[in-house]
């Protein structure tokens, strides 16, 4: 069976509940899952599981959440060959080009780590609507799939 490791950062509450949605999408398709807050976990966690996610949310004008600034700098570091990814998040549409950026540089860091891609990121404007959670469905389904477990 495979094991994946969902790790998200919130303010409102957002994140939370795309990981939530993950999660459950997952675990419907018989994965174990481990679910987390970005505070709690170590990127040395993603060690002892097939599929790794991260649920960022950008603050601001393009931030990384403060919170998740060491766990980011250490994933940029990891080896994480032979693993699954996947990044989703929300942002504000406010914020324009700045929207989502966090999404996309979590993505790149497991890039960096050697970790192959399962699913493009997804972008959520603020809370997951029944479309995004759609989305959200379909993305663990190719995380699944791409992990082949």
């Amino acid at each position: 069976m495979a094991k994946a490791m969902v790790v998200y950062a919130t303010i409102t509450g957002n994140n939370e509940d795309v990981a939530d949605v993950i999660t459950e999408a997952l675990e419907d398709q018989g994965v174990e899952v481990d679910e987390t807050e970005i505070t709690m976990a170590d990127v040395a966690d993603f060690d002892d599981v097939d599929i790794c996610v991260v649920c960022p949310y950008t603050y601001d004008e393009g931030a990384l959440p403060e919170e998740g600034l060491d766990f980011y700098d250490d994933l940029k570091e990891a080896d994480l060959s032979g693993k699954v990814y996947g990044v989703a998040g929300s942002g504000d549409t406010y914020y324009a080009d700045d929207f989502c950026v966090a999404v996309d540089e979590f993505g790149k860091a497991f890039d960096k780590a050697g970790a192959t891609k399962g699913a493009e990121n997804v972008h959520i404007n603020l809370a997951p609507d029944e479309d995004d959670i759609k989305k959200l469905d379909a993305f663990a389904k190719q995380l699944v799939d791409k992990a082949g477990k």
